[in-house]
Protein backbone atom coordinates (compact mmCIF):
# COMPACT_ATOMS: atom_id res chain seq x y z
CA UNK A 1 0.00 0.00 0.00
CA UNK A 2 1.74 3.63 -1.05
CA UNK A 3 0.58 6.84 -0.30
CA UNK A 4 1.06 10.22 -2.13
CA UNK A 5 0.70 13.39 -0.23
CA UNK A 6 0.41 16.53 -2.84
CA UNK A 7 1.11 19.84 -1.34
CA UNK A 8 -0.36 21.95 -3.98
CA UNK A 9 -0.72 25.25 -4.39
CA UNK A 10 -4.72 25.67 -4.10
CA UNK A 11 -5.25 22.96 -2.12
CA UNK A 12 -3.13 19.87 -0.13
CA UNK A 13 -4.62 16.30 -1.13
CA UNK A 14 -3.93 12.61 -0.03
CA UNK A 15 -4.39 9.56 -1.91
CA UNK A 16 -3.66 6.04 -0.27
CA UNK A 17 -3.87 3.42 -2.65
CA UNK A 18 -2.74 -0.16 -3.45
CA UNK A 19 -1.65 -1.83 -6.24
CA UNK A 20 -3.97 -4.32 -7.95
CA UNK A 21 -3.18 -6.63 -11.17
CA UNK A 22 -2.15 -3.07 -14.04
CA UNK A 23 -3.93 -0.20 -11.43
CA UNK A 24 -4.00 1.06 -8.39
CA UNK A 25 -6.83 1.55 -6.33
CA UNK A 26 -7.70 4.28 -4.30
CA UNK A 27 -8.60 3.54 -1.00
CA UNK A 28 -8.50 6.63 1.24
CA UNK A 29 -8.43 10.43 -0.14
CA UNK A 30 -8.25 13.51 1.89
CA UNK A 31 -8.53 17.01 1.04
CA UNK A 32 -7.69 20.81 2.58
CA UNK A 33 -8.49 23.95 0.49
CA UNK A 34 -5.99 25.70 2.11
CA UNK A 35 -4.70 28.16 -0.36
CA UNK A 36 -1.54 28.07 0.14
CA UNK A 37 -0.37 30.03 -2.70
CA UNK A 38 -2.65 33.02 -1.22
CA UNK A 39 -0.84 33.29 1.56
CA UNK A 40 2.25 34.92 -0.40
CA UNK A 41 3.13 38.51 0.41
CA UNK A 42 4.50 40.83 -1.79
CA UNK A 43 7.71 39.71 -1.20
CA UNK A 44 7.56 36.10 -2.18
CA UNK A 45 7.14 34.96 1.73
CA UNK A 46 4.45 32.86 3.27
CA UNK A 47 2.72 34.43 5.73
CA UNK A 48 3.06 33.13 8.91
CA UNK A 49 -1.10 32.21 8.83
CA UNK A 50 -0.55 29.99 5.85
CA UNK A 51 3.06 28.32 7.16
CA UNK A 52 0.45 27.78 10.49
CA UNK A 53 -2.29 26.14 8.24
CA UNK A 54 -0.05 24.02 6.55
CA UNK A 55 1.53 22.41 9.26
CA UNK A 56 -2.10 21.88 10.67
CA UNK A 57 -3.29 20.05 7.68
CA UNK A 58 -0.36 18.22 7.59
CA UNK A 59 -1.11 16.78 11.12
CA UNK A 60 -4.27 15.66 10.30
CA UNK A 61 -2.83 13.91 7.27
CA UNK A 62 -0.32 12.29 9.59
CA UNK A 63 -3.37 10.71 11.81
CA UNK A 64 -4.95 9.00 8.67
CA UNK A 65 -1.68 7.68 7.21
CA UNK A 66 -0.95 5.73 10.27
CA UNK A 67 -4.49 4.45 10.33
CA UNK A 68 -3.18 1.82 7.62
CA UNK A 69 -0.57 -0.47 6.83
CA UNK A 70 1.46 2.31 4.12
CA UNK A 71 4.80 0.73 2.96
CA UNK A 72 5.85 3.59 1.12
CA UNK A 73 4.83 7.41 1.43
CA UNK A 74 6.14 10.21 -0.49
CA UNK A 75 5.07 13.89 0.34
CA UNK A 76 5.53 16.39 -2.69
CA UNK A 77 5.39 20.02 -3.07
CA UNK A 78 4.84 22.09 -5.98
CA UNK A 79 4.86 25.69 -7.31
CA UNK A 80 4.06 27.86 -4.34
CA UNK A 81 7.46 26.14 -2.39
CA UNK A 82 9.25 26.11 -5.15
CA UNK A 83 8.84 30.52 -5.26
CA UNK A 84 8.44 30.52 -1.48
CA UNK A 85 11.74 32.69 -0.16
CA UNK A 86 11.11 31.67 3.10
CA UNK A 87 10.15 28.18 1.87
CA UNK A 88 12.94 27.61 4.87
CA UNK A 89 10.59 28.13 7.76
CA UNK A 90 7.56 26.12 6.45
CA UNK A 91 9.87 22.81 5.12
CA UNK A 92 11.34 21.77 8.64
CA UNK A 93 7.99 22.49 10.36
CA UNK A 94 6.07 20.53 8.38
CA UNK A 95 7.93 17.47 7.96
CA UNK A 96 7.91 17.15 11.75
CA UNK A 97 3.80 17.41 11.22
CA UNK A 98 3.78 15.27 8.47
CA UNK A 99 6.58 12.39 10.11
CA UNK A 100 8.25 12.00 6.10
CA UNK A 101 10.69 14.23 4.02
CA UNK A 102 8.76 16.54 1.81
CA UNK A 103 10.12 16.56 -1.73
CA UNK A 104 10.18 20.02 -3.51
CA UNK A 105 9.41 18.76 -7.08
CA UNK A 106 11.09 21.04 -10.75
CA UNK A 107 7.66 21.82 -12.72
CA UNK A 108 8.99 19.46 -15.45
CA UNK A 109 8.77 16.09 -12.66
CA UNK A 110 5.47 17.56 -11.51
CA UNK A 111 4.74 17.38 -15.47
CA UNK A 112 6.12 13.97 -16.03
CA UNK A 113 4.07 12.24 -12.50
CA UNK A 114 1.00 14.08 -14.17
CA UNK A 115 1.68 12.10 -17.45
CA UNK A 116 2.84 9.11 -15.67
CA UNK A 117 -0.52 9.28 -13.49
CA UNK A 118 -2.72 9.44 -16.22
CA UNK A 119 -0.95 6.90 -18.95
CA UNK A 120 -1.44 4.52 -16.43
CA UNK A 121 -4.99 5.23 -16.19
CA UNK A 122 -5.34 4.84 -20.21
CA UNK A 123 -5.59 1.14 -21.43
CA UNK A 124 -4.71 2.46 -24.80
CA UNK A 125 -1.40 1.57 -25.41
CA UNK A 126 0.78 3.20 -27.81
CA UNK A 127 -2.15 6.61 -28.06
CA UNK A 128 -0.20 9.75 -28.94
CA UNK A 129 -2.20 11.60 -25.98
CA UNK A 130 -1.40 15.59 -24.78
CA UNK A 131 -2.40 15.97 -21.19
CA UNK A 132 -2.92 19.37 -19.65
CA UNK A 133 -2.78 20.30 -15.87
CA UNK A 134 -3.45 23.72 -14.33
CA UNK A 135 -2.74 23.88 -10.87
CA UNK A 136 -3.07 26.88 -8.12
CA UNK A 137 0.51 28.03 -9.20
CA UNK A 138 1.76 26.77 -12.41
CA UNK A 139 0.05 24.91 -15.78
CA UNK A 140 2.05 21.64 -17.37
CA UNK A 141 1.64 20.81 -20.78
CA UNK A 142 2.86 17.38 -21.51
CA UNK A 143 3.12 15.47 -25.16
CA UNK A 144 3.58 11.81 -25.06
CA UNK A 145 2.93 8.42 -26.69
CA UNK A 146 1.91 5.60 -24.64
CA UNK A 147 3.87 5.61 -21.19
CA UNK A 148 6.56 7.84 -22.78
CA UNK A 149 7.14 11.72 -22.68
CA UNK A 150 8.08 12.99 -25.62
CA UNK A 151 8.08 16.59 -23.92
CA UNK A 152 6.82 18.47 -21.17
CA UNK A 153 6.92 22.24 -20.09
CA UNK A 154 5.46 24.09 -17.48
CA UNK A 155 4.16 27.57 -17.12
CA UNK A 156 4.38 29.76 -13.86
CA UNK A 157 0.54 30.57 -14.39
CA UNK A 158 -1.94 28.99 -12.18
CA UNK A 159 -5.46 29.71 -10.84
CA UNK A 160 -4.49 31.13 -7.33
CA UNK A 161 -3.07 34.43 -9.10
CA UNK A 162 -4.94 34.71 -12.09
CA UNK A 163 -8.17 35.13 -9.86
CA UNK A 164 -6.64 37.27 -7.85
CA UNK A 165 -5.26 39.41 -11.08
CA UNK A 166 -7.74 39.64 -13.44
CA UNK A 167 -11.30 39.51 -10.97
CA UNK A 168 -9.89 41.85 -8.26
CA UNK A 169 -12.41 41.68 -5.00
CA UNK A 170 -14.56 38.83 -6.76
CA UNK A 171 -15.54 41.89 -9.56
CA UNK A 172 -16.12 39.19 -12.97
CA UNK A 173 -16.63 41.48 -16.08
CA UNK A 174 -16.00 41.13 -20.00
CA UNK A 175 -13.06 42.88 -19.67
CA UNK A 176 -11.74 41.47 -16.93
CA UNK A 177 -11.97 37.83 -18.94
CA UNK A 178 -10.78 39.01 -22.23
CA UNK A 179 -7.40 40.14 -20.11
CA UNK A 180 -7.12 37.40 -18.25
CA UNK A 181 -7.69 35.10 -21.54
CA UNK A 182 -5.05 37.22 -23.59
CA UNK A 183 -2.69 37.07 -20.87
CA UNK A 184 -2.63 33.30 -20.63
CA UNK A 185 -2.77 32.92 -24.47
CA UNK A 186 0.68 35.39 -24.47
CA UNK A 187 1.83 32.40 -22.17
CA UNK A 188 1.24 29.57 -24.40
CA UNK A 189 1.52 31.41 -27.51
CA UNK A 190 5.16 30.80 -28.01
CA UNK A 191 5.52 26.94 -27.10
CA UNK A 192 2.68 25.84 -28.72
CA UNK A 193 4.05 24.67 -32.22
CA UNK A 194 5.04 21.01 -31.09
CA UNK A 195 1.52 20.47 -29.01
CA UNK A 196 -0.80 21.26 -32.31
CA UNK A 197 -3.54 17.92 -33.31
CA UNK A 198 -1.34 17.11 -35.65
CA UNK A 199 0.97 15.77 -33.14
CA UNK A 200 -2.08 13.92 -30.78
CA UNK A 201 -4.77 12.04 -31.25
CA UNK A 202 -6.42 12.59 -27.81
CA UNK A 203 -6.04 15.30 -25.51
CA UNK A 204 -6.67 14.88 -21.20
CA UNK A 205 -7.34 17.36 -18.74
CA UNK A 206 -5.97 15.86 -15.21
CA UNK A 207 -6.31 18.70 -12.84
CA UNK A 208 -9.13 19.29 -10.56
CA UNK A 209 -9.73 22.45 -12.13
CA UNK A 210 -10.17 20.86 -15.71
CA UNK A 211 -13.06 18.10 -13.84
CA UNK A 212 -14.84 21.09 -11.47
CA UNK A 213 -15.07 23.01 -14.83
CA UNK A 214 -16.50 20.24 -16.86
CA UNK A 215 -19.40 20.31 -13.72
CA UNK A 216 -20.05 23.52 -13.55
CA UNK A 217 -20.97 22.84 -17.35
CA UNK A 218 -22.88 19.74 -17.29
CA UNK A 219 -24.61 20.14 -13.44
CA UNK A 220 -25.99 24.07 -14.18
CA UNK A 221 -27.34 23.25 -18.02
CA UNK A 222 -24.73 25.06 -19.89
CA UNK A 223 -23.82 22.04 -22.01
CA UNK A 224 -23.03 18.56 -21.85
CA UNK A 225 -19.99 18.53 -19.64
CA UNK A 226 -17.52 17.91 -22.42
CA UNK A 227 -14.87 20.32 -22.48
CA UNK A 228 -14.82 22.68 -25.60
CA UNK A 229 -14.57 25.90 -26.45
CA UNK A 230 -18.75 26.34 -27.15
CA UNK A 231 -19.15 25.07 -23.36
CA UNK A 232 -16.24 27.17 -21.74
CA UNK A 233 -17.54 30.54 -23.96
CA UNK A 234 -20.75 29.51 -22.09
CA UNK A 235 -19.55 28.93 -18.37
CA UNK A 236 -17.87 32.27 -18.60
CA UNK A 237 -21.32 34.29 -20.02
CA UNK A 238 -22.75 32.85 -17.35
CA UNK A 239 -20.45 34.09 -14.31
CA UNK A 240 -20.31 37.57 -16.47
CA UNK A 241 -24.13 37.92 -15.97
CA UNK A 242 -23.55 37.06 -12.09
CA UNK A 243 -21.08 39.78 -12.08
CA UNK A 244 -19.28 38.72 -8.53
CA UNK A 245 -17.96 35.31 -7.39
CA UNK A 246 -19.48 35.89 -3.80
CA UNK A 247 -22.93 35.59 -5.59
CA UNK A 248 -21.77 32.98 -8.50
CA UNK A 249 -23.63 29.55 -7.21
CA UNK A 250 -22.98 26.83 -9.58
CA UNK A 251 -24.30 23.46 -8.47
CA UNK A 252 -21.93 20.83 -7.96
CA UNK A 253 -18.97 22.96 -6.67
CA UNK A 254 -18.14 24.26 -3.26
CA UNK A 255 -18.21 27.83 -2.58
CA UNK A 256 -15.10 28.29 -2.08
CA UNK A 257 -13.33 26.56 -5.26
CA UNK A 258 -15.71 28.92 -7.17
CA UNK A 259 -12.68 31.76 -7.45
CA UNK A 260 -10.36 28.90 -8.68
CA UNK A 261 -12.80 27.78 -11.46
CA UNK A 262 -13.19 31.26 -12.74
CA UNK A 263 -9.42 31.89 -12.76
CA UNK A 264 -8.71 28.21 -14.23
CA UNK A 265 -11.33 28.99 -17.06
CA UNK A 266 -9.35 31.97 -18.45
CA UNK A 267 -6.14 29.55 -18.95
CA UNK A 268 -8.35 27.02 -20.08
CA UNK A 269 -10.01 29.00 -22.71
CA UNK A 270 -6.21 30.07 -24.02
CA UNK A 271 -5.11 26.55 -23.75
CA UNK A 272 -7.64 25.44 -26.07
CA UNK A 273 -7.32 28.58 -28.33
CA UNK A 274 -3.40 28.43 -28.76
CA UNK A 275 -3.36 24.75 -28.49
CA UNK A 276 -6.19 24.34 -31.10
CA UNK A 277 -8.01 21.58 -28.85
CA UNK A 278 -11.39 21.05 -30.55
CA UNK A 279 -12.36 18.87 -27.31
CA UNK A 280 -10.62 18.21 -23.90
CA UNK A 281 -11.23 15.04 -21.49
CA UNK A 282 -11.37 15.22 -17.95
CA UNK A 283 -9.65 12.29 -16.14
CA UNK A 284 -9.73 11.68 -12.57
CA UNK A 285 -5.54 11.22 -12.73
CA UNK A 286 -2.72 12.84 -12.28
CA UNK A 287 -0.04 14.35 -9.84
CA UNK A 288 -0.87 11.52 -6.66
CA UNK A 289 -1.55 9.04 -8.85
CA UNK A 290 1.75 9.39 -11.03
CA UNK A 291 3.56 9.44 -7.60
CA UNK A 292 1.63 6.01 -6.16
CA UNK A 293 2.65 4.62 -9.62
CA UNK A 294 6.62 5.74 -9.52
CA UNK A 295 7.24 4.32 -6.02
CA UNK A 296 5.39 1.04 -7.71
CA UNK A 297 8.05 1.07 -9.49
CA UNK A 298 11.01 1.82 -7.75
CA UNK A 299 9.53 -0.97 -5.65
CA UNK A 300 10.09 -3.40 -8.76
CA UNK A 301 13.47 -2.44 -9.24
CA UNK A 302 12.43 0.06 -12.53
CA UNK A 303 13.29 3.43 -11.16
CA UNK A 304 13.39 6.27 -13.85
CA UNK A 305 16.60 7.82 -11.74
CA UNK A 306 18.34 5.38 -13.22
CA UNK A 307 17.83 6.13 -17.15
CA UNK A 308 18.45 10.05 -15.79
CA UNK A 309 21.71 9.37 -14.47
CA UNK A 310 22.84 7.59 -17.74
CA UNK A 311 20.84 10.17 -20.24
CA UNK A 312 23.13 12.42 -18.36
CA UNK A 313 25.94 10.62 -18.42
CA UNK A 314 25.67 10.21 -22.48
CA UNK A 315 24.54 13.72 -23.20
CA UNK A 316 27.63 14.89 -21.73
CA UNK A 317 29.90 12.37 -22.97
CA UNK A 318 31.54 11.08 -19.91
CA UNK A 319 33.60 8.43 -20.44
CA UNK A 320 31.21 5.67 -18.94
CA UNK A 321 34.35 2.85 -18.29
CA UNK A 322 35.49 5.21 -15.82
CA UNK A 323 32.33 5.94 -14.49
CA UNK A 324 31.71 2.42 -13.71
CA UNK A 325 34.91 1.79 -12.48
CA UNK A 326 34.76 4.61 -9.60
CA UNK A 327 31.08 3.57 -9.43
CA UNK A 328 32.21 0.46 -8.41
CA UNK A 329 34.72 1.05 -5.80
CA UNK A 330 32.99 3.64 -4.46
CA UNK A 331 30.48 1.03 -3.83
CA UNK A 332 32.86 -0.90 -1.62
CA UNK A 333 34.43 1.29 -0.15
CA UNK A 334 31.06 2.86 1.52
CA UNK A 335 30.23 -0.47 2.48
CA UNK A 336 33.54 -0.70 4.97
CA UNK A 337 32.54 2.62 6.40
CA UNK A 338 29.08 0.97 7.70
CA UNK A 339 26.82 4.05 7.40
CA UNK A 340 23.70 4.45 9.97
CA UNK A 341 21.40 4.06 6.78
CA UNK A 342 21.07 3.58 3.31
CA UNK A 343 20.16 7.02 2.80
CA UNK A 344 22.92 8.34 0.81
CA UNK A 345 23.95 4.48 -0.79
CA UNK A 346 22.32 4.67 -4.35
CA UNK A 347 22.80 9.03 -4.52
CA UNK A 348 26.77 8.08 -3.61
CA UNK A 349 26.91 5.67 -6.87
CA UNK A 350 24.66 7.80 -9.42
CA UNK A 351 27.15 10.43 -8.41
CA UNK A 352 30.29 8.88 -9.27
CA UNK A 353 28.24 7.78 -12.26
CA UNK A 354 28.50 11.54 -13.09
CA UNK A 355 31.41 12.29 -11.49
CA UNK A 356 32.91 13.88 -14.80
CA UNK A 357 30.19 14.74 -16.47
CA UNK A 358 31.88 18.83 -15.98
CA UNK A 359 34.71 17.29 -18.47
CA UNK A 360 32.69 18.34 -21.28
CA UNK A 361 33.46 22.16 -19.99
CA UNK A 362 36.65 21.62 -18.09
CA UNK A 363 39.55 19.23 -17.38
CA UNK A 364 40.72 21.27 -14.51
CA UNK A 365 37.47 22.29 -12.78
CA UNK A 366 35.49 19.56 -13.87
CA UNK A 367 34.39 18.76 -10.13
CA UNK A 368 32.98 22.80 -10.09
CA UNK A 369 30.92 22.57 -13.48
CA UNK A 370 29.68 18.50 -12.80
CA UNK A 371 27.89 19.87 -9.45
CA UNK A 372 26.60 22.95 -11.40
CA UNK A 373 25.03 20.60 -13.96
CA UNK A 374 23.64 18.22 -12.20
CA UNK A 375 22.29 20.19 -9.59
CA UNK A 376 20.59 21.97 -12.38
CA UNK A 377 19.65 19.58 -15.09
CA UNK A 378 16.32 18.10 -15.89
CA UNK A 379 16.55 14.77 -14.74
CA UNK A 380 13.63 13.21 -14.33
CA UNK A 381 12.43 11.28 -11.06
CA UNK A 382 14.84 13.28 -9.41
CA UNK A 383 13.69 15.92 -6.30
CA UNK A 384 15.50 18.65 -5.99
CA UNK A 385 16.79 18.10 -2.70
CA UNK A 386 18.15 14.50 -4.26
CA UNK A 387 19.76 16.49 -7.07
CA UNK A 388 21.67 19.35 -4.80
CA UNK A 389 22.68 16.00 -2.39
CA UNK A 390 24.54 14.66 -5.83
CA UNK A 391 26.14 18.27 -6.77
CA UNK A 392 27.52 18.35 -3.09
CA UNK A 393 28.44 15.16 -3.54
CA UNK A 394 30.60 15.81 -7.28
CA UNK A 395 31.81 18.86 -6.20
CA UNK A 396 33.49 17.47 -3.20
CA UNK A 397 35.73 14.79 -5.40
CA UNK A 398 38.46 16.93 -5.36
CA UNK A 399 40.11 19.96 -3.80
CA UNK A 400 39.91 21.22 -0.25
CA UNK A 401 36.77 20.10 2.27
CA UNK A 402 36.02 23.56 3.28
CA UNK A 403 33.32 24.19 0.96
CA UNK A 404 31.57 20.82 1.63
CA UNK A 405 32.16 21.07 5.31
CA UNK A 406 28.73 22.28 6.93
CA UNK A 407 27.41 18.79 5.54
CA UNK A 408 29.88 16.60 7.94
CA UNK A 409 27.61 16.86 11.42
CA UNK A 410 25.95 14.14 9.13
CA UNK A 411 28.55 11.19 9.79
CA UNK A 412 26.98 9.39 6.22
CA UNK A 413 27.31 11.66 4.14
CA UNK A 414 31.26 12.45 5.38
CA UNK A 415 31.74 9.17 5.00
CA UNK A 416 29.91 9.10 1.19
CA UNK A 417 32.25 12.15 0.97
CA UNK A 418 35.49 9.86 1.78
CA UNK A 419 34.73 6.93 -0.05
CA UNK A 420 34.18 8.77 -3.59
CA UNK A 421 37.31 10.47 -2.71
CA UNK A 422 39.84 7.78 -2.63
CA UNK A 423 37.25 5.99 -5.23
CA UNK A 424 38.73 8.69 -7.66
CA UNK A 425 42.42 9.05 -6.55
CA UNK A 426 42.80 5.19 -6.82
CA UNK A 427 41.08 5.49 -10.41
CA UNK A 428 43.34 8.23 -11.35
CA UNK A 429 46.39 6.13 -9.64
CA UNK A 430 45.52 2.79 -11.78
CA UNK A 431 45.17 0.67 -8.62
CA UNK A 432 43.97 -2.54 -9.81
CA UNK A 433 41.96 -2.34 -6.19
CA UNK A 434 41.91 -5.93 -4.44
CA UNK A 435 39.33 -5.04 -1.76
CA UNK A 436 40.95 -7.82 0.45
CA UNK A 437 44.31 -5.62 0.99
CA UNK A 438 42.24 -2.73 1.93
CA UNK A 439 40.83 -1.81 5.50
CA UNK A 440 38.89 1.81 5.84
CA UNK A 441 37.31 2.87 8.65
CA UNK A 442 35.72 6.37 9.93
CA UNK A 443 34.72 7.48 13.54
CA UNK A 444 36.09 10.40 15.41
CA UNK A 445 39.01 9.83 12.62
CA UNK A 446 39.87 8.01 9.40
CA UNK A 447 42.01 4.98 9.44
CA UNK A 448 43.15 3.53 6.05
CA UNK A 449 45.16 0.70 5.91
CA UNK A 450 46.72 -0.34 2.61
CA UNK A 451 49.34 -3.11 1.10
CA UNK A 452 52.83 -1.40 1.72
CA UNK A 453 53.62 -2.52 -2.27
CA UNK A 454 51.02 -0.13 -3.53
CA UNK A 455 53.01 2.69 -3.16
CA UNK A 456 56.21 1.41 -5.51
CA UNK A 457 53.42 -0.14 -7.90
CA UNK A 458 51.58 3.23 -7.80
CA UNK A 459 53.62 6.13 -7.18
CA UNK A 460 51.23 8.43 -7.19
CA UNK A 461 49.18 7.12 -4.66
CA UNK A 462 51.45 7.96 -1.80
CA UNK A 463 51.15 11.56 -3.24
CA UNK A 464 47.59 11.99 -3.65
CA UNK A 465 46.85 10.14 0.08
CA UNK A 466 49.19 12.68 1.69
CA UNK A 467 47.56 15.63 0.06
CA UNK A 468 44.10 13.67 1.51
CA UNK A 469 45.07 14.22 4.83
CA UNK A 470 46.30 17.39 4.64
CA UNK A 471 42.71 18.23 3.27
CA UNK A 472 40.82 16.75 6.06
CA UNK A 473 43.17 18.36 8.97
CA UNK A 474 41.94 21.45 7.23
CA UNK A 475 38.25 20.08 8.34
CA UNK A 476 39.33 19.12 11.37
CA UNK A 477 40.00 15.35 10.70
CA UNK A 478 42.71 13.57 11.74
CA UNK A 479 43.63 10.66 8.78
CA UNK A 480 46.05 8.21 9.29
CA UNK A 481 47.43 5.71 6.46
CA UNK A 482 48.97 2.76 7.69
CA UNK A 483 51.01 0.11 5.47
CA UNK A 484 50.67 -3.44 5.72
CA UNK A 485 53.23 -5.98 4.27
Amino acid sequence: MFAAVDLGSNSFRLHIGHHDGDVIRVVKSARDPIRLAAGLDAEGNLSPAAIQSAVTCLARFREILNAYPIVGVRVVATNTVRIAKNAGALLPAAEAAIGYPIEVISGLEEGRLIYMGVSNSIAIPGERRLVLDIGGGSTEVILGRGHEIVKVESFAIGTVKHSASFFPDGHISEAGFDAAILSARSMFEDAAPPYQPVHWRSAYGSSGTMRAISDAIHKNGLGDGSITLKNLNSLRRYCEQTGHISELELNGIKPERVAMVVGGLAILIGLLEEFNIQVLHPIEAGLRMGVMWDMYLRSTKRDRREQSVHTVASLFHADMSRANRVAEMVRSLYAQLKPSSDAYTRHLYWSALMHEVGMVVSHTSYHKHGAYMVENADMAGFTTREQRTMSKLILSQKGNLRKISDGFSDLDFAKAVLALRLAVTLMHSRVELDYADLRLKMKSKIELEIRQDWVSLHPTVAFWLQKEIECWREVGVEFLVKANV
